[in-house]
């Protein structure tokens, strides 16, 4: 699972993706309609507005604004991720899957422990930040849509390393900086990608990252 991410605008890669969104004039759309704005800095959390690179119109990597989640056909629920191993199948995250795929940049993600406790109920614990070892930028992978006019995300999840599954039984699925034009490509074929997926992952206690 992955309901939380971070922002971190002192950061010159995630600034300047952050300063590219801000200028665009989906951004301002989005605030007069949505009045809302653009998560520029610290926690992300489902229905926020950041910044997500995809393709444009003729296919080249483009950094825009998207609100996170996709609308359930239900219309009662709104979904966060999309799990990497079914995607391809649920009729809710197929087409995307097949040709609208896009990466999240964060600096790291967060994750809570999770444990049964006696009674055998399962329960949070400590609070997580997890980014891939040596790295200041976690490039999540995702897929978008169009709803109401408006492009929004979901995050895809993945089994977890052996390490991470202490904490939590899902992890997102991340890819090195250098796979991201494959990614967001149409004509890509994803499975093909999953290989490269990081997992080599530094998590420590929220209260230590300053």
């Amino acid at each position: 699972m992955c309901t939380r991410y971070a922002l971190d605008i002192t950061q010159p890669e995630l600034k300047e993706i952050i300063e590219i969104a801000k200028g665009s004039s989906l951004t301002t759309k989005f605030i007069d309609t949505h009045a809302r704005p653009l998560i520029t800095d610290g926690e992300v959390r489902p229905t926020d507005i950041v910044p997500v690179i995809a393709p444009n119109s003729r296919g080249e990597k483009c950094i825009f604004p998207m609100q996170w989640g996709f609308t359930a056909k239900d219309n009662k629920r709104t979904l966060f991720n999309a799990r990497l191993e079914s995607a391809g199948e649920k009729p809710t995250f197929k087409d995307a899957w097949n040709s609208h795929r896009c990466i999240i940049p964060a600096a790291y993600y967060f994750e809570w422990e999770h444990f049964k406790s006696p009674d055998g109920k399962v329960k949070t614990g400590q609070k997580y930040t997890i980014q891939p070892t040596g790295a200041t930028v976690t490039w999540l992978c995702g897929l978008y849509r169009i709803e109401n006019g408006y492009p929004v995300f979901v995050i895809l999840t993945k089994e977890p390393t052996d390490e991470l599954s202490k904490i939590h039984d899902r992890m997102p699925l991340i890819l090195p900086k250098d796979r991201i034009n494959e990614w967001i490509n149409p004509s890509s074929n994803p499975k093909d990608l999953i290989q490269f997926a990081l997992s080599d992952m530094l998590a420590e206690p929220e209260e230590i990252i300053h």
